[in-house]
């Protein structure tokens, strides 16, 4: 059996890096631990973190292809955040022009949960502890 420890990092390839950095870092509050263009790819990578724990790369590529999200697709369905007060953090996110799902209960869970779009459409889940 495999001895795994945690999840290191999610990584991410963005169609506009700036509005991508600036929706993980000004909406989401991630932290830039390092930020490295890699000019033989032509290519950005931005190591972002959570509480100062590493968490996300998010890249940028010339003309990288899209990859359907909605409906179900294979492959990354949707990252998810843990927060204390869904109310506060949607009203957070209406403030700065985000506008959520509804807000639906974990029918197994009976926690709160609602959704967001990334910048490429990848959906952003919020659920409450």
């Amino acid at each position: 059996m495999l001895k795994l420890k945690r999840v290191h990092h999610i990584a991410l390839i963005c169609s506009d890096y700036e509005k991508s950095k600036a929706f993980y870092t000004d909406v989401l509050g991630l932290e830039v631990l390092q930020e490295v263009y890699r000019k033989e790819r032509k290519s950005y990578k931005l190591d972002l973190a959570l509480n100062g724990s590493y968490l996300l790369e998010l890249f940028s590529f010339p003309d990288p292809p899209k990859r359907p999200s909605r409906p179900e697709a294979t492959g990354l369905r949707h990252l998810a955040f843990e927060v204390a007060d869904l109310d506060e953090t949607i009203e957070i996110l209406q403030v700065k022009g985000i506008s959520p799902e509804p807000v639906r209960t974990d029918e197994h869970t009976g926690k709160r949960f609602t959704f967001i779009s990334d910048p490429d459409d990848l959906p952003i889940e919020f659920y409450e502890s």
